[in-house]
């Protein structure tokens, strides 16, 4: 391993003076970064430690009626914080979803957002092809194995996933991302925070040099009667999804009077199934209602050669998550 300075921040303008030095990274849990550093995947030459930093480790309540988690929260802590489970269960449900318990106790939300994909040929350096890591190089997965890659989103670049359960909630929730950096505070609404890889899969954040996540802003709650959190994977722990749905529903009896649908497992960032949405809001929920706003959800699907199950499999899973956060009877489509 090369030689790595280390720095512990004592406040936010101390962490952006340093993370402006080349070859800078923060750090918080670092379940995610210390595994790319062993692995040779990702090699900074400084570590800018921010787990000492005042106020990024609280939850609180905004004018507004919204909620603002701080970045060093624990993913284990947000989980069961009472005003999430309460307000938010969708959120709460997506976090109890990831990793395990284990790393939940040390995965900070900011991390979470940071998360790299988990692409065997990004994480594999014994593939020197992977624009993600070594842009200009090329994509083994695309002619590789792509069963667990993107049907969304993808270019001839990259066809990589993002990971994270937790995202796809706050895609769902219309959450808002809060970074400081050395040209002040910014607020970057979820949709934007992620990028599709386009021509340079290398840059999976819209965020700027040195930029600090600092917290994550939750709107007023509309959807805490009716949310569900539903990630399909090979096994029952410990295993990212092939495809997972956050869906959120204002009722009225039987009728969706607002509608939340997001994709995780299948683009290159939180999908939202905007035209399911669309197709929804106003209307009885059917079950025949609900396989068309799912069949329309998939319309732009493009899947690789190992992962067209996906399709019909995203589908499914609308219908599932959907039933179970509006509280019907009823499975797969």
């Amino acid at each position: 391993m090369d030689p790595i300075s280390y720095e512990r921040a004592a406040d936010l303008n101390g962490a952006l003076r340093s993370a402006q030095q080349p070859g800078s990274m923060y750090i918080g849990g670092g379940t995610n970064l210390l595994d790319l550093m062993k692995g040779g995947v990702t090699r900074p030459v400084r570590l800018v430690d921010i787990t000492r930093i005042g106020g990024l480790d609280t939850i609180a309540t905004l004018p507004d009626g919204g909620l603002r988690i701080g970045a060093l929260v624990r993913n284990s802590d947000a989980a069961n914080h009472a005003l999430i489970r309460e307000r938010y269960p969708l959120l709460s449900q997506a976090f109890l979803a990831g990793a395990s318990p284990q790393l939940r106790n040390m995965a900070t939300v900011g991390g979470n957002l940071m998360q790299r994909t988990r692409c065997p040929y990004f994480y594999d350096t014994a593939f020197a092809q992977c624009n993600k890591r070594l842009p200009g190089s090329g994509c083994a997965a695309i002619e590789g194995l792509n069963r667990t890659h993107a049907i969304f989103g993808a270019s001839s670049q990259c066809i990589a996933v993002n990971p994270s359960d937790m995202n796809v909630a706050l895609a769902a929730l219309d959450a808002v991302v809060r970074v400081h950096g050395p040209n002040g505070e910014r607020a970057v609404p979820i949709g934007e925070f992620h990028r599709l890889p386009g021509d340079r899969p290398d840059i999976d954040t819209t965020l700027q040099m040195a930029e600090l996540i600092t917290a994550v802003d939750l709107p007023p709650p509309l959807f805490s009667e009716h949310a569900h959190y539903l990630k399909v994977r090979d096994r029952a722990s410990y295993a990212f999804a092939l495809v997972s749905v956050a869906a959120a529903l204002q009722m009225e009896g039987s009728t969706v009077r607002s509608a939340r649908i997001a994709l995780g497992g299948v683009a290159h960032k939180p999908w939202r199934a905007i035209a399911a949405e669309r197709m929804l809001t106003g209307h009885a929920l059917t079950d025949a209602n609900l396989r068309e706003a799912a069949s329309s959800a998939v319309s732009d699907a493009r899947p690789q050669r190992d992962n067209a199950f996906k399709v019909e499999l995203a589908q499914r899973t609308i219908v599932r998550a959907v039933n179970q956060a509006a509280g019907r009877t009823g499975g797969f489509a």
